[in-house]
């Protein structure tokens, strides 16, 4: 590599070297490198170009007065760079500070009266950069309150009357919200469960946000103070087998197949009446109600046609007329949703035409050369063309936004400490609506995963390109702010797959494989400066998944950032084998038992997950399986080790695994085993409670096992009134409470 080479590497935060999941210093090939730094725009065939690049880069900085964004916390001296030619130096200038309550604050000074930061001569013009710090005297913030002063700013530099530049000022608090009583040390739990998984008497073969709202009604009543769910962003209505949760089309919007029907007005009618009886449609969801597996293809067809039905009714109804309350609020939250809504409702009206036409529409990479970017005036002309389809799916999300809203305001009415919490994924898939209209912030032919562990001795990619830290840095990090935000809204906490992407991702480029990748940094410091405001603004409690290949150094700032790690019981484990007791957990994290990536309880023990893993190809090395299965074989006797030296299980189980198989007893004792903890929250998975076997997801699988389809066991209107569910919560309420004291 070239000296230019080995500078962009630096400057573009790719790693040289990290410590793996063995605790083992690993250095990164240079050609991964390489091929990340071409990922990002830069030509390393001809030292020429790449030098004429850089030289372009440092030309566009110098001669932009002002950083795009600069982040602080509510407590730091406020510096922003100014960059000046030396003749304009000693002359006066201007920053106007203009807040989101629209106080205007100005402040005079003479660049050379600062700190001069670094100077460059670009085409024989020499450029200082100073460091202005603007005292908070000058910018009247204790008079404004602390609270006011939070937010996102706008500065705008001024020589004279003239403008140079604008910038955005972000200022965030200290650190995330936390509720007052799980500050003050109250010990709460709660149920983890996949929203699709939800059986009812009454949906249309998947679980919907009516569901979920009967889930809070059931479940506060037995002492659960919130309800995790799975990632329920917006996946592909055109083709809706695609179902991962975590390999989303956009992030901001919801998965419209959560909508209950029936529960909008314009479900009753005649139109809508007419085609149930007409298709025999009753019988149509009965029979998807009663498959083990969703069959997304059968609740997609049926609920798409039905939804459409619906908003004609509806739009004939309510937004024909400007002045109904319904097409007021409907026009307010496409105003509001902006620009991202209009992308994600013209994305799937051009899917679905295509589809309709029976040509590829998969994704954006597979629409006709005219459609590949979302500002092409071909896609202008259509979303004119398809006006009615577009507002259809923008009447989706609305309908969704509502429905979930529902669901939190149930949680809020029955008492649950936190409610709702929603788990964000880490990206989005490659043919999504996301990249499709932002495409200068992906590396799209990049996938992020994570580098060979214990659960994946391979590696893993993900399918899922990474935003470029560079062009969220330009953008003014609104992208992230969008994301935060649209997340809590609406959620007493959020989860954050892999919250180690704040710090670092692991890239790995689409044609190599998942071991030959590297790390590249992002702006930490700044995203959790985001997280902690939109956090506060939304009173959402936020929760780190800090599994895997995680440094130190990432649970320091999340710790310091108020954010609550996640301890899973099986991987707090000891070097003699032993399990750590969960009164040894951190109070400021999460505690749980499973995963959607693990077995269940019923699976561990019979080693379910090893014998499917055997099935579907991913231990085809038997001598590798054997020694998996020696090694569950010991970590399930520690396990009786652990719970018989606290008492968790009574002496008429047996000390010795040989003779225990799973039973309801060592399922409940393993789950109050947990609510003993010092972990402030504790979630459980409602399949544990059902005493499941089959799993969620089976990771590293495709087509080789249904993930994401598979159903609870027992209807919702069922699993709460069964004594042993009773006994079992009151319990774990019983042991909550006793670790609060």
């Amino acid at each position: 590599m070239t000296q230019l080479t080995d500078y962009l590497i630096e400057q573009r935060g790719i790693g040289t070297q990290f410590i793996d999941a063995w605790g083992k210093p690993a250095n990164i090939d240079p050609k991964n490198q390489q091929l990340i730094l071409q990922s990002m725009g830069y030509d390393l065939s001809d030292d020429a170009v790449l030098q004429a690049q850089l030289e372009s880069e440092v030309v566009d900085y110098w001669c932009k007065p002002l950083n795009p964004v600069s982040v602080f916390r509510i407590e730091q001296s406020i510096v922003i760079p100014v960059r000046v030619s030396i003749d304009n130096a000693a002359k006066s200038h201007t920053l106007k500070l203009t807040f989101e309550n629209t106080k205007i604050t100005p402040f005079k000074f003479i660049p050379v009266d600062h700190m001069l930061a670094a100077s460059q001569e670009i085409d024989g013009v020499e450029w200082h950069e100073y460091h202005v710090t603007l005292s908070k005297e000058a910018l009247q913030l204790k008079k404004m309150g602390k609270n006011k002063a939070l937010g996102y700013h706008q500065i705008t530099l001024l020589q004279g009357r003239k403008i140079l530049d604008k910038s955005r000022l972000i200022i965030a608090p200290q650190a995330c919200y936390i509720p007052k009583p799980i500050a003050d040390g109250k010990k709460i739990w709660g149920l983890s469960v996949q929203l699709y998984c939800i059986k009812s008497r009454r949906n249309w073969g998947i679980g919907d946000f009516t569901d979920l709202s009967e889930l809070v009604k059931q479940s506060s009543g037995l002492g659960v103070d919130f309800i995790g769910l799975n990632p329920i962003h917006s996946l592909y209505p055109a083709n809706p087998e695609v179902c991962s949760p975590y390999g989303p089309s956009s992030r901001r919007w919801l998965n419209y197949l959560y909508i209950d029907v029936t529960a909008i007005d314009a479900y009753s009618s005649a139109s809508v009446q007419a085609w149930l009886v007409d298709n025999s449609v009753e019988a149509k969801l009965q029979t998807l109600r009663e498959k083990e597996f969703v069959d997304y293809e059968g609740v997609a067809e049926l609920k798409h046609k039905a939804l459409e039905l619906v908003f004609d009714e509806y739009k004939l109804r309510h937004l024909t007329k400007q002045n109904t309350k319904e097409n007021k609020a409907f026009t307010a939250f496409k105003e509001e949703g902006g620009d991202s809504l209009s992308t994600l409702a013209i994305f799937e009206a051009l899917q679905t035409t295509l589809k309709r036409q029976g040509k590829e529409h998969w994704g954006w990479p597979a629409f006709p050369a005219k459609y590949q970017d979302a500002d092409m005036p071909a896609v202008i002309d259509f979303a004119k063309k398809e006006a009615h389809l577009v507002d259809f799916y923008k009447f989706l999300q609305w309908q969704a936004a509502l429905q979930f809203e529902q669901a939190s305001q149930s949680a809020t009415k029955a008492g649950m400490e936190i409610g709702l919490y929603r788990d964000l994924a880490v990206g989005v898939s490659e043919g999504s609506a996301e990249i499709w209209g932002n495409k200068d912030l992906y590396c799209t032919d990049i996938s992020v995963g994570a580098p060979p562990d214990v659960l994946g001795p391979l590696g893993q990619k993900w399918g899922l390109p990474p935003m470029d830290p560079a062009q969220l840095f330009k953008q003014q990090y609104q992208p992230i702010v969008d994301l935060f935000s649209s997340n809590m809204k609406g959620t007493g906490a959020l989860r954050i797959d892999h919250v180690m992407a704040l710090l670092r991702l692991w890239w790995v480029h689409k044609d190599v494989d998942a071991s030959e990748g590297a790390y590249v940094n992002y702006p930490v410091d700044d995203l959790l400066a985001i997280l902690a405001l939109e956090s506060v603004r939304n009173k959402s409690l936020v929760i780190g998944e800090d599994l895997g290949t995680v440094p130190d150094t990432i649970r320091d700032k999340l710790q310091a950032n108020g954010m609550y790690s996640y301890r899973l019981f099986f991987f707090e484990q000891a070097e003699d084998g032993g399990f750590y007791s969960p009164s040894h957990y951190p109070e400021q994290s999460m505690a749980t038992l499973t995963t959607h990536d693990m077995p269940t309880l019923s699976g561990f023990w019979h080693c379910d997950d090893l014998a499917l893993g055997q099935e579907v190809g991913i231990y085809p090395d038997a001598q590798v399986l054997s020694g998996l299965y020696d090694i569950r074989h010991e970590n399930k006797q520690q396990i009786l080790n652990t719970l018989h030296g606290h008492g968790s299980i009574g002496d008429n189980i047996s000390r010795d695994v040989n003779y225990v198989g799973m039973s309801k007893e060592l399922n409940f004792s393993m789950q109050t085993h947990m609510a003993t903890g010092s972990s402030a929250l504790l979630s459980l998975q409602l399949e544990d409670w059902l005493e499941m076997e089959k799993p969620v997801n089976i990771p590293g699988t495709f087509d080789e096992y249904p993930n994401w389809r598979r159903k609870l066991s027992h209807d919702i209107e069922d699993i709460f009134s069964r004594d042993d569910v009773k006994e079992l919560a009151l319990e774990l309420s019983r042991r909550r409470e006793q670790a609060s004291k």
